[in-house]
């Protein structure tokens, strides 16, 4: 059984001395079991609106594990990719004005999906120009900066193109579950930030600038969700509904420190709190998302905030790493 008042009264706690507008928990178990609550706005300006549990959150960066580490492990699980094969049996041309010695050329799925690239962070690549063909070309043939491995954008930008290149299709084009969906949403939506750029609040359109200039679907954010359609995704990873047996080897297994396929898997000190378990793997996104998978006590549990709204410059915008470990160890200390 789930104590979810518990478990929720963290972010209860954030809402009411207004350093978030709102936020929304939802707990699964792998038998089925789920609670939910919610406290706060959905948005305060440019008009205040009540959180509901049907409002669409932009995901941000939990796109990347929700739908395209799933989309490539899938297409992996069906033989139209190997893991360990370059990006260029799926994206021939790219670099090719250097085939012979661009480095670009010999990263493979699975270094994108650990992060184990030389890649950066994130490039304003919406800065360049406003056609999403000719960024996904720009993305393609620039000559990166090469770093230490990092949390990349980039990983997940290329995996997405690769996506798009083996399917033929937009990734909006992937099917997904009920309460899932490539913006804008088809119900009500979580405000965001004001955007500089677009000279606007965001409410139902992605917040990530990269994103947006590339077409508002892309591998590293774009997904939309409700705490059902997030709880459906996780129970399903719980159950094994959801993924097949390689798919939950691949997301459990570190292939590079604390990266597995996609996600992050448990390390001392990180957003999902200290009382989980070793078996735990999670993933947060910009906006105030996060979700984390216990498999070893058969929980999950999504947390999800407009942190950044209506600005990510603020000490409050700044305060969603407590909230997030507060909240994991609540989540684990209300189960009975």
């Amino acid at each position: 059984m789930i104590d979810i008042d518990a478990a929720f009264a963290p972010a209860a706690a954030y809402v009411a001395d207004g350093r978030v507008p709102g936020a929304t928990l939802g707990v699964v178990t792998a038998r089925g079991e789920r609670a939910v609550r919610v406290a706060g706005e959905a948005a305060v300006v440019p008009e205040r609106e009540a959180l509901t549990e049907e409002h669409w959150f932009d995901l941000a960066s939990i796109s990347k594990v929700v739908a395209t580490a799933t989309m490539i492990l899938m297409l992996a699980d069906r033989g139209k990719l190997d893991l360990d094969a370059p990006l260029t049996s799926a994206i021939p041309d790219l670099r090719q004005y250097d085939v012979a010695n661009a480095p670009e050329r010999r990263l493979t799925f699975r270094d994108c999906l650990a992060h184990r690239t030389f890649l950066p962070a994130v490039e304003p690549i919406y800065t360049y120009g406003d056609d999403p063909k000719r960024l996904r070309a720009f993305v393609l043939q620039r000559e990166w900066k090469h770093g230490p491995p990092v949390y990349s954008d980039i990983n997940f930008i290329l995996l997405g193109i690769a996506i798009e290149r083996i399917t033929g299709e937009q990734l909006s084009a992937w099917p997904l579950g009920a309460g899932l969906s490539y913006g804008p949403p088809p119900g009500p939506a979580v405000a965001t930030e004001f955007c500089h750029w677009r000279g606007r609040v965001l409410n139902g359109e992605v917040h990530d600038e990269n994103c947006s200039a590339l077409g508002g679907a892309a591998g590293h954010a774009g997904l939309f969700g409700t705490v059902a359609g997030v709880l459906d995704f996780a129970q399903g990873l719980l159950d094994g509904s959801g993924a097949s047996p390689a798919m939950l080897d691949a997301i459990r297994t570190p292939q590079f420190e604390h990266r597995t396929c996609g996600w992050d898997s448990h390390y001392p000190g990180w957003p999902g709190g200290d009382a989980c378990s070793p078996a735990t793997i999670g993933h947060t996104g910009f906006t105030g998302t996060g979700l984390w998978v216990d498999f070893e006590r058969g929980v999950a549990w999504t947390l999800l905030t407009n942190r950044v709204h209506p600005t990510r410059h603020s000490d409050a915008a700044a305060s969603i790493f407590t909230l997030r470990r507060a909240t994991g160890d609540a989540v684990i200390a209300s189960l009975s």
